[in-house]
Parts: structure tokens; C-alpha cells; sequence
């Protein structure tokens, strides 16, 4: 709080003005940035190109955006490290817009003739589960502490998703 109070230039005391305890602190951290992330997926979704281009461009950032938050917001990303282990509301609604957002590519995808499953919905969760080694920040934290090139084995798992789905 000390931290938090001393950044916004006010007291400790002063911040429970606006947030009623340090689990809404936190729940609004992590919203925000949440919040940011589902607006990069969806701008990305919105983009004019083949839908196969948006999966991997959403994938790719997504991936450097939790790595980077690792690296270079570390109170952050351990902030949502506590969230996804404590199985907050905020982790589930999250992935459940990646997941939707996901869909909607998948089934652009498959109307355009790029992707030949047969259900989008169960297509997006299970590229979302596909994903998950690079999108959890557990998951994320540890390849890159190993110091494992998480390039090469995103641009593998990319590929084995765009196969799976019947594209590529």
C-alpha cells in the first residue's frame, strides 16, 4: 500500500477513499490489465485479413504480452499468478473472452474454407488449451527462468494448432 500510495503521490489512508480493501486493489489491477489484453485480441480480431493471420497474430501476442509482464512488471504478473491459483472470477471471465474471441476467428475461418472443423466453439477451447503453455503465467514464468527459447516452441505449438484446426 505504502508503494501503491507513494506512486500516486498520497497516503495509505487516502487510497481506501477509493478502494475498500487490498483484494479490490488487486482485482482492479488485475482487470485493467485483462481488460487491455481483451482489447488487443479483439482489435485483432477485427482486422481485414484471413482469419488463420489473426489466430497466429493473437497467439504471438498474447504470449509476448504475459512474457513481458514477467519480465518487466514483475509485481503484476505475480499479482496474477495469486489470481489464476487462487481461482479468482476475473481468470475464468478472462479466458473465457479469449476463448469467445478465439471462436469467432475459428468460425470465420471456417466459413472462408482456411480451417475444416466442425464445431467452433469446442475448436476455440481446445486451442485455447493447446495454448495454455504459453499463456500461463505459472507456465510462462518457469520456460523463461530455464532460459528456454519460448520463440521456437510458440511458433511449434502455432503450427500444430493451425493443423489441427485443418489449415496451414
Amino acid at each position: 500500500m505504502a508503494d501503491i500510495a507513494s506512486c500516486l503521490g498520497m497516503s495509505s489512508a487516502n487510497i481506501y477513499r477509493f478502494f475498500p480493501s487490498r483484494a479490490a486493489i488487486n482485482r482492479s489491477i488485475c482487470g485493467r490489465f485483462f481488460a487491455e489484453t481483451a482489447q488487443f485480441a479483439d482489435s485483432i480480431a477485427r482486422m481485414q485479413v484471413p482469419a488463420q493471420e489473426k489466430l497466429v497474430s493473437l497467439l504471438n501476442i498474447l504470449h509476448q504480452k504475459r512474457r513481458t509482464t514477467f519480465i518487466q512488471e514483475k509485481p503484476v504478473h505475480d499479482l496474477i499468478v495469486a489470481a489464476t491459483e487462487d481461482n479468482w472470477a476475473i481468470i475464468r471471465t478472462h479466458r473465457d473472452q479469449l476463448v469467445a474471441i478465439i471462436g469467432t476467428m475459428v468460425e470465420e475461418g471456417i466459413e472462408a474454407g482456411e480451417f475444416s472443423v466442425d464445431d467452433a466453439a469446442q475448436a476455440a477451447r481446445s486451442v485455447m488449451n493447446a495454448f495454455t503453455p504459453f499463456y500461463h503465467p505459472v507456465l510462462v514464468e518457469q520456460r523463461v527462468q530455464n532460459g528456454e527459447d519460448t520463440e521456437e516452441g510458440l511458433h511449434e505449438q502455432i503450427r500444430f494448432i493451425l493443423k489441427a484446426l485443418g489449415g496451414f
